[in-house]
């Protein structure tokens, strides 16, 4: 296939690209700036905003798969809430305006989204765990700050960037994803397991709530998967079927790593290391329970459904970089 990636350049974007490539595919990245990536992997300048010679890239091409929004892995300011917001929102309005313009446009549109669009699960107890068809959409809980719904609505307006692009010829997935989890430095799973290595993974005040995840692997996994069924569209949960509680996570992180001890933080300890980590503790002490209702639905297998075996297997990819280098 011809698949082209908006913000390919990221932890996430590396994953992907690699793997499609790795299976022939031809992959044209769009970023910011100009970079060399690896063999087999074109590279276009934009600025995820106005149209440009870009849009040129997806005319033809048989997929978009739209990764392009500011990190979340930083202290949530109302500057840094703004560009999550404005990276997200105008770079899904201005793809979907490069597919209209297209004259064949691509027959489907992968637009990534988040799974912080479901509410905080402990605002909620005793309910099931949140899936596409039934899942409860965040912003409205009582007790959590505010700024939480303020990543809430980022989500809901980046969804509906894409749902109201005029392109009635191209299938559109939102992919509400969990976080992926890889072996690669400076990812989602570099820090809590950096704080599993030095004995600092303990639970987070009380460690009961909920963390949704993937395995790289499986996202990439899944990614295809979306890209080929012409019968799925619309948002789609990107996540291990089993989330785990912080407590649990970080205790199978810490047996991988072989058996450190895990000191307990309240959740002011939290807030002092989010801002030595210059990062925010709704990534720590949100409730994220999400289940993958139309993957399984759709006879999508896990290779990693369960965390306790995929901690054993990112550390031991990450032990294997460490002694690579």
């Amino acid at each position: 296939m011809r698949i082209v990636v908006p913000g390919g350049t990221g932890q996430v974007g590396g994953v992907l690209r690699r793997a499609l490539v790795a299976r022939g595919d031809e992959v044209t990245v769009l970023s910011r700036r100009p970079e060399r990536l690896e063999d087999g992997v074109r590279h276009v300048v934009w600025d995820g905003r106005t149209l440009g010679p870009w849009a040129a890239e997806l005319d033809g091409a048989d997929a978009v798969v739209n990764l392009a929004g500011r990190t979340v892995s930083c202290r949530y300011t109302d500057e840094n809430l703004r560009q999550m917001m404005d990276s997200r929102v105008y770079s899904a309005r201005v793809v979907g305006q490069a597919v209209a313009r297209a004259a064949r446009p691509p027959r489907v549109w992968l637009q990534m989204s988040t799974a912080t669009v479901y509410a905080d699960a402990r605002s909620r107890p005793g309910e099931p765990a949140h899936d596409e068809a039934t899942g409860v959409l965040g912003g409205e809980e009582p007790d959590v700050p505010l700024y939480w719904e303020y990543s809430v609505r980022i989500a809901r307006r980046w969804e509906q960037a894409q749902a109201e692009a005029d392109v009635p010829g191209t299938r559109r997935v939102a992919l509400r994803t969990a976080m992926v989890m890889t072996p690669d430095r400076g990812g989602i799973f570099d820090h809590p397991s950096w704080m599993a290595r030095l004995g600092l993974g303990g639970p987070v005040a009380g460690g009961h709530q909920h963390v949704s995840w993937i395995h790289g692997e499986d996202f990439v996994r899944a990614v295809v998967l979306l890209l080929e069924r012409d019968d799925l569209d619309g948002p789609v949960n990107l996540c291990a079927p089993e989330p785990v509680e912080q407590r649990e996570l970080m205790r199978s992180l810490r047996r991988a790593w072989g058996g450190r001890p895990g000191l307990p933080a309240t959740r002011l300890m939290a807030e002092v290391g989010a801002f030595v980590l210059r990062t925010d503790t709704e990534l720590l002490l949100k409730s994220r329970r999400v289940v993958p209702g139309r993957l399984l639905d759709a006879g999508f297998e896990f290779a990693h459904p369960l965390w306790d075996e995929a901690a054993r297997d990112l550390v031991g990819q990450a032990r294997e970089r460490r002694r690579g280098h």
